[in-house]
């Protein structure tokens, strides 16, 4: 009985089937999974193009969201600052400041929303009151300000870091004690023995009440903003060797921000490493580590495999370029940084290949905001998530209110800051770009920024509209004079001189474009009304973002010549790397008959396809659906 037992104990064995033998495999992990992810996807943008920018007068090097209030302050080098109101849709334009006479070192709101401050080379520190955007306090310091941040909910205790020293001076703003003698403020208190190297960041958990400061060393020290001491009761750890925040001393290299999750148990920082560092702010150990280095970019670029990160070469190049001057200049730029959105499930951080949404309980980059931009590199960014209408002041807040997700960024060298919604930019009216565009001048351009925006054009030798006449059907485009003068001028003479007559369409791939323009016929002729090669025209309003795309062909950079090709896919990699000129308004129809012709191996149609001539006018049609 026993031995009867312990048999049907043991599992059966089934022939042909007979268990494995040695130890088990460990069981397969599972794919993490965050619950909800698509609403919390919902609460944050996703478009792929900024949807708006807007100016100042110089570079733009800070932009703050202020919590509850929901404004938007920008400051430049200049020393100017900007409030915008955040509306349903968008922003408005309320005030301009010529807040300090040097540039601003530092930008903080505090978490009431109501109290911000700003700090500058000027020494000077100045108060605003948000809700009525007017200056409220102006107050002189001894020394050069590096940084500053408020350590209580109110707008009440501020720290502020000495550009020179280690020193941080802490401010009660509601009791300012100011020297008779020197007409500074006074700091409450002075921490002179925290840190030994001049600190370049401060930020404050409320729901912690601890301070997390670095230094150019790039040690972290935490600190109570009560006592300012170490805050044992709020952590798990007593001795700094039991972290890892000296993580960024051995690699020599020093954070360039830090934020904290909404529920303050975590703090992410982004390194000048290009390193983004997660950690537990209860032990200080590191719980994620992303690396974003050119290093590992590189080799992305250069693997076989395809990635949704790879650009083309071209395009690549360009961004390296940026990313060595930023490196060159690191001391004297605007730093990227990373934030937590409001559910603390996401990160947002600027990178060379645009702003990455990043899930990191699951490791899963969700979306990549503005990697069509090309030519610009974004880098401080502040994430709007609230709902915008009424007034909270006036008690007339909408709580069913729609949300309009917008992360509101900075770039590097421009007098812009962009603004990135759910929406896609609104098409533009080429007869009217300053006042339709994407780009708003809310300032006076430059003469040389005017100039651009509206060249004085040569009318006779630049058509606003062409009808290409092919011996498969008429193909109408629209022109775009003011975007592209030079490329337009080219295409009307060539057309109106009956260059393009007889042109066949030599390289036809289904599910790309069709090309012609080359009197020879094989794709090695054609030049510019010159007699030489012309430079790129690119455009932000102008990308292959929609079949039926006019778009110069071209050999490399600035190689345009006569050849041109339309578009019969939507092809956003082309961007800034061949010139859109011109879209089709009607015989879409001839364009995809075209498309569908029989070719040989070398996309050249087995029956020629020619062009008769084109006919250019000087009146703008409408686009139409195909």
């Amino acid at each position: 009985m026993a031995e009867e037992a312990e048999a049907q104990k043991r599992p059966a064995v089934v022939e042909g089937n007979a268990p494995d033998i040695g130890p088990l495999l460990p069981p397969k992990k599972k794919r993490k999974v965050l619950q909800f992810e698509r609403l919390f996807l919902d609460a944050l943008p996703s478009a792929e193009m900024y949807e708006k920018s807007y100016m100042h007068r110089d570079v733009i090097t800070h932009v703050v969201v202020t919590p509850l209030t929901d404004f938007v302050v920008t400051g430049s080098v200049d020393g100017h600052v900007k409030f915008w109101e955040k509306q349903p849709v968008g922003i408005e334009f309320v005030k301009h400041i010529r807040a300090h006479l040097g540039p601003i070192t530092g930008l903080a709101a505090s978490n009431d929303g109501l109290t911000l401050v700003s700090t500058s080379k000027d020494k000077t520190i100045k108060l605003y009151e948000v809700q009525t955007f007017d200056m409220v306090n102006i107050f002189t310091v001894p020394y050069t300000p590096a940084t500053c941040e408020w350590i209580s909910h109110r707008g009440t205790m501020l720290a502020v870091a000495e550009a020179e020293t280690a020193i941080i001076n802490i401010y009660d703003i509601t009791k300012p004690i100011i020297n008779k003698e020197t007409k500074c403020i006074m700091p409450l208190r002075q921490i002179t023995s925290l840190h030994t190297q001049p600190v370049s960041i401060i930020k404050f958990s409320e729901q912690k009440g601890i301070v997390i400061s670095a230094d150019k060393s790039g040690v972290l020290e935490y600190w109570s903003n009560t006592d300012f001491g170490f805050p044992k009761a709020a952590v798990k750890f007593e001795y700094k060797l039991d972290t890892d925040l000296f993580v960024f001393a051995k690699n020599k290299t020093v954070p360039v921000s830090i934020a904290f999750s909404p529920k303050g148990d975590m703090f992410a920082t982004m390194g000048r490493d290009r390193m983004i560092r997660l950690f537990s702010v209860a032990t200080g150990k590191q719980k994620r580590v992303y690396n974003e280095s050119l290093t590992v970019w590189n080799q992305r670029q250069k693997s076989e495999a395809e990635t949704p990160y790879k650009l083309e070469p071209i395009d690549f190049g360009r961004r390296m370029a940026v990313e060595r001057e930023l490196d060159a200049k690191a001391d004297h730029m605007p730093p990227s940084n990373v934030i937590f959105d409001d559910s603390g499930n996401f990160i947002l951080y600027p990178t060379l290949g645009g702003i990455k949404v990043l899930n990191w309980r699951t490791n899963v980059v969700s979306k990549v905001l503005g990697r069509v931009e090309s030519s610009t590199r974004f880098l401080n960014i502040a994430l709007f998530q609230g709902r915008s209408e009424g007034d909270l002041a006036m008690d007339t807040r909408n709580r069913n209110a729609e949300p309009d997700p917008t992360v509101f960024c900075c770039a590097y060298n421009k007098q812009r800051f962009y603004m990135f919604s759910r929406r896609e930019p609104a098409e533009q009216d080429g007869e009217n770009l300053i006042e339709t565009g994407r780009d708003v001048f809310n300032e006076r351009p430059t003469e040389a920024a005017a100039g651009a925006a509206v060249p004085q054009l040569p009318s006779s030798r630049l058509a606003r509209s062409a009808v290409i006449h092919t011996t498969m059907g008429d193909i109408h485009i629209k022109l775009f004079p003011q975007e592209c003068p030079k490329t337009v001028e080219n295409f009307t003479v060539h057309s109106r001189d009956g260059y393009y007559n007889g042109c066949i369409f030599h390289r036809v791939i289904k599910g790309f474009m069709i090309q012609t323009g080359d009197p020879q016929g094989d794709g090695t002729g054609g030049e510019s009304i010159w007699g030489h090669d012309f430079e790129d025209e690119f455009n932000r309003s102008l990308r292959h973002d929609r079949p039926f795309t006019v778009s110069m062909a071209n050999a490399g950079v600035n190689t345009n010549g006569s050849q041109f090709f339309i578009t019969t896919v939507v092809l956003t990699r082309l961007d800034n790397k061949h010139t859109v000129f011109g879209r089709c308004t009607k015989g879409q129809e001839v364009v995809l008959e075209i498309e569908k012709v029989k070719t040989d191996k070398t996309a050249k149609p087995l029956q020629d396809i020619k062009i008769i001539n084109i006919d250019t006018s000087f009146e703008e049609e409408k686009e139409t659906a195909p």
